[in-house]
């Protein structure tokens, strides 16, 4: 693994959907090798940055001094009830990383900001729950 790139972790806002869309429509491509509607997955991404309810999505920025700072990933927490743990599961999905900045630990801090979102909500998280697509191999 090449040395990790510094970045910060962050809650996505209404300003992020391009970005977020942008990377959802890239992640259907390399992995399941779909093309998605643009205007229903604009649509559905700014229904759950509008709405903390059904989940919400977490980027990872590489600040700049002078300009506006670059979202480089992202990773998407939906809910899950459990009445066997009486707990929420959180479903980690839409996890993408712009193609020059994986192997750099992106991820890794993008699955550690989720882990202390997990521990500090006053909710009980049960677990993690991942999909991964059977086809993405390198996942």
């Amino acid at each position: 693994m090449s040395q990790q790139v510094p970045v910060q972790i962050r809650r996505a806002t209404m300003a992020d959907i391009e970005t977020i869309s942008a990377f959802n429509s890239a992640l259907a491509r390399e992995t399941e090798a779909r093309i998605l509607d643009a205007q229903v997955l604009r649509s559905g991404v700014g229904a759950i940055l509008q709405d903390p309810h059904k989940g919400w999505y977490a980027v990872a920025v590489i600040p700049h001094e002078s300009v506006q700072p670059t979202v480089i990933g992202q990773i998407l927490i939906t809910f899950e009830w459990s009445d066997w743990r009486n707990g929420i599961f959180w479903w980690l999905q839409s996890l993408y990383v712009d193609q020059p900045y994986r192997q750099q630990g992106v991820f890794r801090q993008l699955y550690d900001y989720v882990y202390e979102q997990a521990r500090a909500n006053p909710e009980k998280v049960c677990g993690f729950r991942l999909y991964v697509e059977r086809e993405n191999h390198q996942a």
